[in-house]
Protein backbone atom coordinates (compact mmCIF):
# COMPACT_ATOMS: atom_id res chain seq x y z
CA UNK A 1 0.00 0.00 0.00
CA UNK A 2 1.13 3.42 -0.48
CA UNK A 3 0.71 6.57 1.40
CA UNK A 4 0.63 8.68 -1.45
CA UNK A 5 -2.48 7.71 -2.61
CA UNK A 6 -6.02 7.60 -1.31
CA UNK A 7 -7.48 4.23 0.34
CA UNK A 8 -10.53 3.24 0.10
CA UNK A 9 -12.91 0.82 2.03
CA UNK A 10 -14.83 -1.29 -0.23
CA UNK A 11 -17.90 -3.79 0.69
CA UNK A 12 -20.67 -4.98 -0.65
CA UNK A 13 -23.70 -7.11 0.16
CA UNK A 14 -23.65 -9.84 -2.93
CA UNK A 15 -19.91 -11.27 -1.78
CA UNK A 16 -16.41 -10.34 -2.59
CA UNK A 17 -16.37 -13.05 -5.42
CA UNK A 18 -19.79 -11.18 -7.35
CA UNK A 19 -19.35 -9.46 -10.78
CA UNK A 20 -20.24 -5.90 -9.37
CA UNK A 21 -17.49 -5.11 -6.66
CA UNK A 22 -14.85 -6.75 -8.80
CA UNK A 23 -15.44 -4.31 -11.43
CA UNK A 24 -15.59 -1.58 -9.34
CA UNK A 25 -12.26 -2.62 -8.23
CA UNK A 26 -11.15 -2.43 -11.87
CA UNK A 27 -12.49 0.95 -12.27
CA UNK A 28 -10.47 2.32 -9.19
CA UNK A 29 -7.79 0.58 -8.53
CA UNK A 30 -5.44 3.07 -10.74
CA UNK A 31 -6.23 6.22 -8.44
CA UNK A 32 -6.36 4.56 -5.28
CA UNK A 33 -5.12 1.45 -2.86
CA UNK A 34 -8.14 -0.76 -2.55
CA UNK A 35 -8.84 -3.51 0.12
CA UNK A 36 -11.94 -5.15 -0.40
CA UNK A 37 -13.42 -6.53 2.66
CA UNK A 38 -16.85 -8.30 2.15
CA UNK A 39 -19.58 -11.46 2.75
CA UNK A 40 -18.20 -14.83 1.89
CA UNK A 41 -21.99 -15.50 0.07
CA UNK A 42 -24.54 -13.36 -0.66
CA UNK A 43 -25.96 -11.16 2.48
CA UNK A 44 -28.98 -9.16 0.73
CA UNK A 45 -31.41 -7.67 3.24
CA UNK A 46 -29.16 -7.34 6.08
CA UNK A 47 -29.16 -3.40 6.44
CA UNK A 48 -27.16 -2.36 9.31
CA UNK A 49 -27.30 -5.33 11.19
CA UNK A 50 -24.39 -7.02 12.87
CA UNK A 51 -23.17 -10.23 14.28
CA UNK A 52 -23.37 -10.04 18.35
CA UNK A 53 -23.91 -14.18 18.89
CA UNK A 54 -21.65 -15.79 16.50
CA UNK A 55 -17.85 -16.12 16.04
CA UNK A 56 -16.56 -13.82 13.18
CA UNK A 57 -13.70 -15.54 10.69
CA UNK A 58 -11.53 -13.25 7.78
CA UNK A 59 -9.93 -14.95 5.20
CA UNK A 60 -7.64 -13.31 2.73
CA UNK A 61 -8.27 -14.36 -1.43
CA UNK A 62 -6.15 -11.93 -3.13
CA UNK A 63 -3.05 -9.15 -3.19
CA UNK A 64 -1.48 -7.24 -5.87
CA UNK A 65 -0.27 -3.85 -6.55
CA UNK A 66 -2.30 -1.91 -4.53
CA UNK A 67 -5.26 -4.25 -3.75
CA UNK A 68 -5.99 -6.80 -1.44
CA UNK A 69 -9.10 -8.98 -1.18
CA UNK A 70 -10.40 -10.60 2.14
CA UNK A 71 -13.71 -11.85 2.89
CA UNK A 72 -15.78 -12.14 6.38
CA UNK A 73 -18.59 -15.05 7.03
CA UNK A 74 -20.61 -12.05 8.64
CA UNK A 75 -22.72 -8.92 7.34
CA UNK A 76 -22.02 -6.25 5.23
CA UNK A 77 -21.70 -4.05 8.38
CA UNK A 78 -19.43 -7.32 9.44
CA UNK A 79 -16.96 -6.97 7.33
CA UNK A 80 -16.42 -2.85 7.60
CA UNK A 81 -15.88 -3.20 11.55
CA UNK A 82 -13.64 -5.87 11.22
CA UNK A 83 -11.54 -4.18 7.71
CA UNK A 84 -11.44 -0.94 10.15
CA UNK A 85 -10.01 -2.63 13.09
CA UNK A 86 -7.81 -5.53 11.82
CA UNK A 87 -7.11 -4.89 7.79
CA UNK A 88 -6.67 -1.25 7.35
CA UNK A 89 -3.10 -0.09 7.90
CA UNK A 90 -4.70 3.31 8.12
CA UNK A 91 -7.62 5.23 8.25
CA UNK A 92 -9.37 4.50 4.80
CA UNK A 93 -10.07 7.99 2.91
CA UNK A 94 -13.50 6.71 1.55
CA UNK A 95 -15.76 3.84 2.02
CA UNK A 96 -17.50 2.40 -0.61
CA UNK A 97 -21.05 0.02 -0.80
CA UNK A 98 -21.14 -1.90 -4.53
CA UNK A 99 -21.73 -2.33 -7.22
CA UNK A 100 -24.87 -3.75 -6.10
CA UNK A 101 -26.88 -6.14 -8.46
CA UNK A 102 -30.32 -4.48 -8.03
CA UNK A 103 -32.33 -1.55 -7.40
CA UNK A 104 -31.68 0.33 -4.05
CA UNK A 105 -33.40 3.42 -4.74
CA UNK A 106 -36.79 4.84 -2.43
CA UNK A 107 -37.19 2.33 0.68
CA UNK A 108 -35.52 -0.08 -0.45
CA UNK A 109 -31.96 2.12 0.83
CA UNK A 110 -33.49 0.98 4.52
CA UNK A 111 -33.07 -2.78 4.11
CA UNK A 112 -29.80 -3.15 1.96
CA UNK A 113 -27.04 -3.86 3.33
CA UNK A 114 -25.19 -1.85 0.15
CA UNK A 115 -26.27 0.83 2.08
CA UNK A 116 -25.52 -0.67 5.55
CA UNK A 117 -22.06 -0.40 4.62
CA UNK A 118 -22.10 3.12 3.72
CA UNK A 119 -23.81 4.16 6.35
CA UNK A 120 -21.61 2.18 8.78
CA UNK A 121 -19.41 4.20 6.84
CA UNK A 122 -20.56 7.33 7.61
CA UNK A 123 -21.26 6.38 11.31
CA UNK A 124 -17.35 6.48 11.55
CA UNK A 125 -17.11 9.87 9.92
CA UNK A 126 -15.50 8.99 6.50
CA UNK A 127 -16.88 9.95 3.14
CA UNK A 128 -19.05 7.09 2.23
CA UNK A 129 -20.93 6.18 -1.30
CA UNK A 130 -23.21 3.31 -2.13
CA UNK A 131 -23.53 2.48 -5.85
CA UNK A 132 -26.01 0.29 -7.63
CA UNK A 133 -26.59 -0.55 -10.53
CA UNK A 134 -30.75 -1.53 -11.71
CA UNK A 135 -30.50 -4.97 -13.02
CA UNK A 136 -30.12 -8.11 -10.33
CA UNK A 137 -28.52 -10.70 -13.13
CA UNK A 138 -25.21 -11.62 -11.68
CA UNK A 139 -23.49 -10.84 -15.80
CA UNK A 140 -24.88 -7.39 -15.67
CA UNK A 141 -23.06 -4.81 -17.73
CA UNK A 142 -21.52 -2.17 -15.34
CA UNK A 143 -19.06 -0.41 -17.59
CA UNK A 144 -21.20 2.51 -19.23
CA UNK A 145 -21.32 3.60 -14.93
CA UNK A 146 -17.31 3.78 -14.80
CA UNK A 147 -16.89 7.48 -15.78
CA UNK A 148 -20.10 8.70 -13.62
CA UNK A 149 -18.12 6.30 -10.42
CA UNK A 150 -15.02 7.99 -11.32
CA UNK A 151 -16.02 11.40 -11.12
CA UNK A 152 -17.88 10.86 -7.63
CA UNK A 153 -14.76 9.29 -6.42
CA UNK A 154 -13.09 12.09 -7.38
CA UNK A 155 -15.48 14.21 -6.06
CA UNK A 156 -15.25 13.22 -2.96
CA UNK A 157 -12.20 12.18 -2.22
CA UNK A 158 -11.93 16.20 -3.06
CA UNK A 159 -14.25 17.43 -1.29
CA UNK A 160 -15.08 15.40 1.25
CA UNK A 161 -19.20 15.20 2.22
CA UNK A 162 -20.68 16.56 5.11
CA UNK A 163 -20.72 15.46 8.47
CA UNK A 164 -23.27 12.60 8.93
CA UNK A 165 -24.53 12.63 5.02
CA UNK A 166 -23.89 9.58 2.83
CA UNK A 167 -24.66 9.64 -0.72
CA UNK A 168 -26.65 6.74 -2.22
CA UNK A 169 -26.26 6.39 -6.20
CA UNK A 170 -28.41 4.61 -8.25
CA UNK A 171 -27.96 3.68 -12.31
CA UNK A 172 -31.17 3.22 -14.15
CA UNK A 173 -31.02 0.01 -16.59
CA UNK A 174 -31.41 1.94 -19.88
CA UNK A 175 -29.13 1.74 -23.13
CA UNK A 176 -28.10 5.13 -22.42
CA UNK A 177 -28.17 7.48 -19.31
CA UNK A 178 -30.05 11.11 -19.40
CA UNK A 179 -27.88 12.58 -16.98
CA UNK A 180 -27.19 12.95 -13.02
CA UNK A 181 -30.58 14.21 -10.56
CA UNK A 182 -29.73 14.86 -7.23
CA UNK A 183 -32.95 14.16 -5.70
CA UNK A 184 -34.70 12.38 -2.68
CA UNK A 185 -35.82 9.11 -1.67
CA UNK A 186 -39.30 8.41 -2.89
CA UNK A 187 -41.98 7.93 -0.65
CA UNK A 188 -42.64 3.89 -1.60
CA UNK A 189 -44.67 0.89 -0.03
CA UNK A 190 -44.00 -3.13 -0.10
CA UNK A 191 -47.19 -4.43 -0.61
CA UNK A 192 -48.72 -8.37 -0.62
CA UNK A 193 -45.16 -9.14 0.74
CA UNK A 194 -45.85 -12.72 2.22
CA UNK A 195 -46.83 -15.54 -0.30
CA UNK A 196 -47.89 -18.83 1.70
CA UNK A 197 -47.06 -21.99 0.15
CA UNK A 198 -47.83 -25.82 1.10
CA UNK A 199 -45.14 -28.51 0.68
CA UNK A 200 -46.18 -31.95 -0.23
CA UNK A 201 -44.69 -33.41 3.30
CA UNK A 202 -47.19 -31.84 4.88
CA UNK A 203 -45.65 -28.38 6.46
CA UNK A 204 -46.59 -24.88 5.36
CA UNK A 205 -43.95 -22.39 4.20
CA UNK A 206 -43.47 -18.67 3.17
CA UNK A 207 -41.70 -16.34 0.41
CA UNK A 208 -40.68 -13.08 1.17
CA UNK A 209 -41.72 -11.68 -2.07
CA UNK A 210 -43.99 -8.90 -2.53
CA UNK A 211 -45.01 -5.59 -4.99
CA UNK A 212 -43.47 -1.71 -4.71
CA UNK A 213 -45.69 0.96 -4.71
CA UNK A 214 -44.26 4.47 -5.62
CA UNK A 215 -46.62 6.56 -3.48
CA UNK A 216 -45.71 10.05 -5.52
CA UNK A 217 -45.76 9.17 -8.74
CA UNK A 218 -46.18 12.19 -10.12
CA UNK A 219 -43.19 14.15 -8.73
CA UNK A 220 -40.50 14.78 -10.46
CA UNK A 221 -37.81 15.23 -8.11
CA UNK A 222 -37.35 11.66 -6.34
CA UNK A 223 -34.80 9.09 -7.15
CA UNK A 224 -37.87 6.68 -8.29
CA UNK A 225 -38.39 9.51 -10.94
CA UNK A 226 -34.97 9.76 -12.03
CA UNK A 227 -34.31 6.07 -12.70
CA UNK A 228 -37.94 5.56 -14.52
CA UNK A 229 -36.83 8.49 -16.99
CA UNK A 230 -33.23 6.89 -17.36
CA UNK A 231 -31.26 9.60 -15.18
CA UNK A 232 -28.32 8.49 -12.67
CA UNK A 233 -29.68 9.27 -9.17
CA UNK A 234 -28.27 10.56 -6.30
CA UNK A 235 -29.55 10.93 -3.26
CA UNK A 236 -27.96 12.41 0.12
CA UNK A 237 -28.50 10.43 3.30
CA UNK A 238 -28.65 11.10 6.49
CA UNK A 239 -27.82 9.52 9.85
CA UNK A 240 -29.56 11.38 11.96
CA UNK A 241 -33.42 9.88 12.02
CA UNK A 242 -35.13 13.17 14.31
CA UNK A 243 -37.82 13.87 12.55
CA UNK A 244 -37.53 17.66 13.14
CA UNK A 245 -41.12 18.77 11.86
CA UNK A 246 -42.91 16.59 14.47
CA UNK A 247 -41.27 18.93 17.42
CA UNK A 248 -44.17 21.27 17.55
CA UNK A 249 -47.22 18.55 17.57
CA UNK A 250 -45.48 16.27 20.15
CA UNK A 251 -44.20 19.61 22.65
CA UNK A 252 -47.92 20.32 22.21
CA UNK A 253 -48.84 16.81 23.35
CA UNK A 254 -50.43 17.06 27.35
CA UNK A 255 -47.41 15.04 28.78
Amino acid sequence: MNNKRPLLLISNDDGYQSKGIRSLVEMLSDVADIIVCAPDDARSGYSCAFSATIPLRLQKHEQYEGVEIWSCNGTPVDCVKLALSEICPRRPDMVIGGINHGDNASVNAHYSGTMGVTLEGCMKYIPSVAFSLCDYRENADFAPLRPFIRTITAQVLREGLPRGVCLNVNFPLVPMFQGVRVCRMTPGTWFNEVTKCHHPRGYDYWWMVGRYRNDEPEAEDTDRWALDNGYVAITPTQIDLTAYQAFEQLKAWPL
